[in-house]
């Protein structure tokens, strides 16, 4: 079987621009001779939820740090509904609500002297900024708790006013950077419910590595990998592209050596998996076949060895098998490239810290400003 790595490729959106909220032309972020995104390109269309897959180091928050304006990048383009981040970056901006994976909330603040004065920052003229805190504390169901001090509120409802903040100035795009990173499973789905019902009115990139969060909320993906686009498609089409050997799941009673041999030595059988203890003299295995046409002559020879088969079915490939294929290291990586790749990472970080930290000193001075 082909590897997927090779069969799978990014492609290009078929709709037109007019319907591409996002458009991401060779994007591509050097820090020094280490390239952290290399050449990436993806389109995002309007009121679309696009997954954002990689393992950690990947480069999807650098690429998310690019696309909000925090980091500049070496070379490339970002448009936002046809505008250009370098070269209009306070209109790109305006369309941007960003959720970084620490949401940016002050412990020491309560809810909605928060939220007014994240609005005051974000430009809203002071006669819409009492309703629009408001429609966003009701959206994110925030309203009971505005009088209360964030630190003192739970992760999930640090993430609500996080969201909250997000979407104020109400932005035609939101990007969601690991949004349920420590949640509890109830938070969780709190959270993929929210994200659903945004898509009305938001076009949204969803961050994660919890490919269960993506199949959840997503149609359609970009996997990337130590800083390259390894695909761009529907999960139903990647899913369908690492195909090839089928795996069945089989569930048989009989001696467990006797059975393993059986299949192994049946024509066809490629491999025997999985083998797992179901109960007394019941086993189950995964197995994998060239073909669908296996499965008869496999029921066959265990009927005839006296070996009941309880149970097959057919194993569909997932999202994660997709991952795995595109994301396995070629080979293993030493200690000091290990550490040199850290740091490489907390520098990033760093300067992405700095640049939020100074645009939100001018913003703090322009708000100074316009009230003289």
């Amino acid at each position: 079987m082909q590897s997927a790595i090779h069969i799978l490729i990014c492609c290009n959106d078929e709709r037109g621009f007019a319907e591409n909220m996002v458009e991401i032309k060779n994007l591509t972020k050097y820090y020094g001779t280490h390239p952290a995104v290399q050449d990436i390109s993806f389109t995002v269309g309007d009121h679309e939820v696009l997954g954002f897959l990689g393992p950690n180091g990947a480069g999807k928050s650098t690429t998310m740090n690019m696309i909000t304006g925090c980091l500049p990048s070496t070379s490339g383009t970002v448009l936002v509904d046809g505008h250009d981040i370098a070269k209009d970056p306070i209109a790109v901006k305006r369309k941007i609500g960003y959720l970084p994976e620490i949401p940016p909330v002050y412990p020491d603040m309560r809810v909605y002297d928060y939220l007014t004065f994240a609005a005051g920052l974000k430009g809203i003229p002071r006669t819409e900024r009492k309703k629009q805190v408001a429609h966003a504390m009701e959206r994110l169901h925030i309203t009971d708790v505005q009088k209360r001090i964030i630190g003192n509120l739970s992760k999930g409802y640090r993430q609500r006013v996080g969201f909250a903040m997000a979407l104020l100035g109400s932005p035609k795009f939101l990007i969601l950077d690991e949004p349920t990173v420590g949640l509890d499973p109830t938070q969780v789905m709190e959270v993929r419910r929210l994200i659903q019902d945004l898509a009305q009115e938001h076009t949204i990139i969803f961050s994660t590595h919890i490919l269960a969060e993506v199949t959840a909320v997503c149609e359609r993906v970009v996997i990337i990998n130590k800083g390259q686009i390894r695909a761009v498609d529907t999960i139903a089409n990647l899913e369908a592209s690492v195909g090839g050997d089928l795996h069945l799941r089989l569930k048989i009673e009989g001696e467990i050596t006797k059975v393993t041999e059986i299949v192994r030595n049946t024509e066809g059988v490629l491999s025997v998996d999985d083998v797992e203890f179901d109960s007394q003299g019941i086993n189950a295995f995964t197995v994998t076949v060239a073909s669908e046409s296996v499965r008869k002559p496999l029921m066959s020879r265990l009927i005839a060895e006296d070996c009941m088969v309880l149970e097959i079915t057919s194993v569909k490939s997932s999202l994660e098998d997709v991952f795995v294929k595109l994301t396995a290291p070629t080979r293993e990586q030493t200690r000091e490239e290990a550490f040199e790749e850290l740091g490489k990472e907390m520098d990033a970080q760093r300067e992405a810290e700095e640049a939020a930290k100074n645009a939100a000193a001018n913003a703090d001075e322009n708000e100074k400003e316009a009230k003289d």
